[in-house]
């Protein structure tokens, strides 16, 4: 059940965000709200349940209602935990992971119109690159037919050049990893992504840091805000 007033929005360029792979308590969002981060994103199961580190409803509500006397919480994204490194990607486990992460972001509470993220990085070398954009395009569809907006996050390792990621995916929707990823023509990426070499701890979380942009289309990620 969405809580009133529960809604996907963009938010300001230039937004600062956070992603981190173990929850978030509301005394740690409280926290990272108060050092200028608007936004974080946490982790959708490949399975199809969560596991006890992955976002849950509590761990949502905790995120969003932070600080909310005090004005708005931060906003909320979903992204889904990559396969390990060396993974073999196809249509039908595009399909099979696209459609796990629609149902765990829908029994978290994650409201439709936002975006929920694919992490594609990390592919076999070996894979045929016609295999990647199935993989991607099926887990695409899976999560629009949801009534999210897909979205996908480029890392290492990716499988695909700037051109097929941005010719051959039906995602309007691209996060930049701190690794080297290819450029994207004509769009660009809606949001980047900032690695130190050391770990990055802040209010006990470690974390990777994000700002959000307008791509060159104009084109924004969708967050969930309360």
């Amino acid at each position: 059940m969405l809580a009133n007033g529960d809604s996907s929005q963009a938010l300001l360029v230039g937004t600062h965000a956070f992603d981190c792979v173990t929850p978030v308590s509301s005394s740690a969002a409280l926290g990272m709200k108060a050092a200028g981060f608007g936004a974080c994103i946490r982790y959708l199961s490949r399975s199809d349940t969560q596991g006890a580190l992955d976002l849950s409803s509590n761990e949502a509500n905790a995120v969003l209602g932070a600080g909310l006397a005090l004005g708005a919480g931060l906003a909320l994204g979903a992204v889904q935990h990559v396969s390990a490194e060396g993974w073999s990607p196809s249509a039908t486990l595009g399909a099979t992971y696209g459609a796990n992460a629609a149902g765990n972001a829908q029994t978290v509470g994650v409201p439709p119109g936002v975006t929920v993220w694919l992490d594609l990085e990390g592919v076999n070398n070996a894979a045929d690159s016609g295999d990647v954009i199935a993989y991607c395009n099926a887990w695409f569809a899976a999560v629009k037919n949801a009534g999210y907006q897909p979205g996908i996050y480029v890392g290492a390792n990716c499988g695909l050049t700037g051109d097929q990621l941005f010719w051959n995916l039906q995602t309007q929707h691209y996060w930049e990893s701190g690794s080297t990823v290819p450029a994207l023509p004509q769009r660009g990426y809606q949001m980047t992504q900032r690695i130190t070499a050391a770990p990055d701890m802040l209010c006990g979380l470690n974390i990777d840091r994000n700002l959000t942009l307008s791509d060159s289309l104009g084109g924004q990620a969708t967050w969930w805000c309360r």
